[in-house]
């Protein structure tokens, strides 16, 4: 089973950046947590973080054809990108978005999310736990449904 942990703006930066929202968890520990999870499980995961909107929906291009599932934290982009939405709608993979924090206890523009549209599931507002029951969803649901292709 493959998969694609995709990262939009300023996750590289958690730890970092505003510490009573994100915590002092820094991005390097994120993925320390992310490549021990996916060992443990037996998934081989291909990990992608950018900055730039159009980088992130080559990744997800780039996950057609080479990933059985994307796990998305299109961070800002959620709220305003139709065309990271379009992405995962093209490549028609099972995807899953998440989210460190709770969108919807935060400001009322962060309340919308276009990539969820496209999701089969969302998880937020548990920090790194996010990431880690999203990554045993998709695993169960790609057991449960077979892998695409």
């Amino acid at each position: 089973m493959r998969i694609y942990i995709i990262n939009g703006p300023n996750i590289n930066l958690i730890g970092i950046r505003e510490k009573d929202i994100y915590g002092e968890k820094t991005y390097e520990s994120l993925m320390m947590f992310l490549m021990e999870l996916c060992f443990e499980h037996n998934i081989d995961a291909k990990f992608f973080q950018s900055n730039s909107e159009g980088e992130l929906i080559d990744a997800i291009q780039a996950a057609y054809n080479d990933a059985d599932g994307i796990i998305i934290n299109p961070a800002a982009y959620t709220h305003t990108s139709i065309a990271i939405l379009d992405a995962l709608k093209a490549v028609a993979l099972p995807a899953i978005e998440v989210h460190l924090s709770n969108i919807y206890e935060r400001e009322d523009f962060r309340r919308t999310s276009y990539p969820a549209l496209a999701c089969i599931k969302s998880f937020y507002g548990e920090g790194f736990d996010s990431y880690k029951k999203a990554i045993l969803y998709l695993k169960e649901y790609l057991q449960k449904n077979g892998t695409p292709g």
